[in-house]
């Protein structure tokens, strides 16, 4: 099992947009005015604040102890955004901005988003004890495949509620760390999610005979299903089922079902699943192939590192050709010619590892892999305006343009775009044109500006990626807007970044 400490820590530093305080961000004058102190106005003829003598009831909780929905694993210092990012919204305004978010294909708004959902900042106005605003972000990470993240969201909240804890406890079967789950579920059992789950840990912890009490109990009381009746009974003593049928599993599994499946040796395989059990496939027990394609799924949604990606894709020779082998082959080859610095091997590998990595949208880890090397080997002609492309899709997009652009005219439009400067008499497409009023001045729309002001900046965010899925899924009306939005908020390199993808990759959300 992989140290999950490690890779989180690995994975937040090489998410875009997860960075220090961009410079933008600061210069905005509202963000850093000072807020006032508000003295209090003293009156002595005030009515009396209660009309009998009653203890009222008073919610006790630690001084100083955060709100679980302020929890966050990146402080203000390491985003750039404010503390009261979030503190004039509702949590079902937040939750609604959350949920409609499709950012699988645009790598620019997945980095945004993960800022967004791992920010420590203060809870919104009408946070309750039901952690609500907190249970988003946690279901938002865990649809992105980031159940890492998810999982060490609530170790910092603490999951100490059933609602968070039912998500800690499906964190850790997924990462393989039940272990720690299950500790808390038998020292506090008031917080299990089910029957099943208090069976299934009590036998983890090692109280076998109480497990199977906890079962018969259950069972006569109708608190387990068929499904999980029968998995747990075989979990629990195995040799009683020799060579009975394997119950059929349903579509769409329980965390719970889908760890119960492989512990009696019928691991379900992750592929029709939702992305986040992908990430059960990158434990080394795995077959090299189904790692594969796990790391590529999580990776297309930013929730596994490039590096970690070029690991599993490495390490070790394809002994098949065909489907991910072809790509493997491909990245190897490229990769090898990368190392060595041979321009000409350079100029023969790079046209068909970039066509395998296009086929499986894994063009931006690429990019943060190569792009950056590829700008350091003299190549010409039609390699080198494809290395310039991939160039320009890494994060020192910027620098690319400064070092290159002005050797490739046909890309002039792309080149002024990554200095934030494009020239709108290239602009051809009505794209181009769109992203072109955003870099002279067009303003944000006026609602966003208004809400800009009451502390919902979060929101605002929020509400001007949607606008950006909208133009990227071919509504081009929302793009001037959106980009202009992001600009205003000091948020200039995802600005720059979205208006690149959309043009390079060409593809909706």
């Amino acid at each position: 099992m992989r140290n999950r400490t490690a890779v989180l820590t690995l994975s937040l530093a090489l998410v875009p947009g997860i960075a220090p305080a961009q410079d933008p961000l600061s210069a905005i004058d509202w963000l850093n005015d000072a807020t006032p102190v508000i003295q209090p106005r003293h009156r002595i003829d005030e009515p009396p604040v209660t009309n009998g003598a009653a203890t009222p009831q008073v919610t006790v909780a630690p001084l100083g102890a955060p709100q679980p929905d302020s929890v966050g694993l990146l402080p203000t210092s390491v985003t750039g955004l404010p503390a009261n990012l979030w503190k004039g919204s509702t949590n079902a305004t937040l939750a609604r901005l959350i949920r409609v978010q499709d950012v699988q294909n645009l790598p620019a708004m997945q980095a945004l988003l993960y800022t967004l959902l791992l920010a420590e900042a203060e809870a919104p106005n009408d946070t309750g004890r039901d952690s609500a605003f907190l249970l988003a972000r946690i279901d938002a990470l865990i649809d992105l495949g980031a159940v890492e993240h998810a999982q060490a969201l609530l170790d910092r909240a603490g999951p100490d509620t059933p609602a968070l804890f039912s998500r800690w406890f499906d964190a850790t079967l997924l990462t393989g760390e039940e272990h720690l789950a299950c500790k808390t579920l038998v020292d506090k059992p008031h917080l299990s999610p089910s029957y099943a789950a208090q069976v299934f840990c009590t036998a983890r912890e090692g109280a076998w005979d109480t497990a199977v009490l906890t079962l018969e109990t259950a069972r006569a009381l109708g608190h387990v299903d068929d499904l999980e009746d029968t998995l747990l009974a075989r979990f629990l003593d195995p040799d009683l089922f020799e060579g009975d049928p394997v119950p059929r599993p349903p579509v769409r599994p329980a965390p719970l079902i889908f760890r119960l499946y492989g512990a009696i040796g019928e691991p379900l395989p992750t592929a029709p699943l939702p992305r986040a059990f992908a990430v059960a496939d990158l434990r080394d027990t795995v077959g090299w192939k189904a790692r594969i394609e796990a790391a590529e799924r999580l990776a297309r949604t930013g929730a596994l590192p490039e590096n970690l990606l070029l690991g599993i894709w490495t390490e070790r020779l394809p002994a098949a050709s065909g489907g991910v082998w072809d790509r493997i082959e491909a990245v190897q080859r490229f990769d090898m010619a990368v190392q060595t610095g041979d321009a000409q091997a350079v100029a023969r590998t790079l046209p068909p590892v970039w066509s395998q990595i296009a086929t499986a949208r894994l063009e931006e880890s690429f990019a943060k892999l190569y792009a950056a090397r590829l700008m350091k080997i003299p190549l010409e002609g039609r390699a080198a305006e494809l290395a310039y492309r991939i160039a320009l899709l890494g994060p020192k997009y910027e620098a690319a343009a400064n070092a290159r652009g002005a050797a490739l005219p046909g890309m002039a439009f792309l080149s002024g775009l990554a200095q934030g400067m494009p020239d709108a008499s290239l602009a051809n497409t009505p794209e181009e044109r769109a992203i072109a009023a955003v870099f002279t001045d067009a303003p944000p729309p006026a609602e966003l500006q208004t809400a800009m002001q009451d502390d919902r900046l979060g929101e605002v965010i929020l509400d001007a990626m949607h606008q950006y899925q909208r133009a990227a899924g071919g509504e081009t009306k929302w793009l001037t807007g959106s980009l202009a939005a992001f600009r205003a908020m000091g948020l200039e390199d995802t600005a720059r970044r979205a208006a690149l993808h959309l043009l390079l990759l060409k593809r909706g959300a």
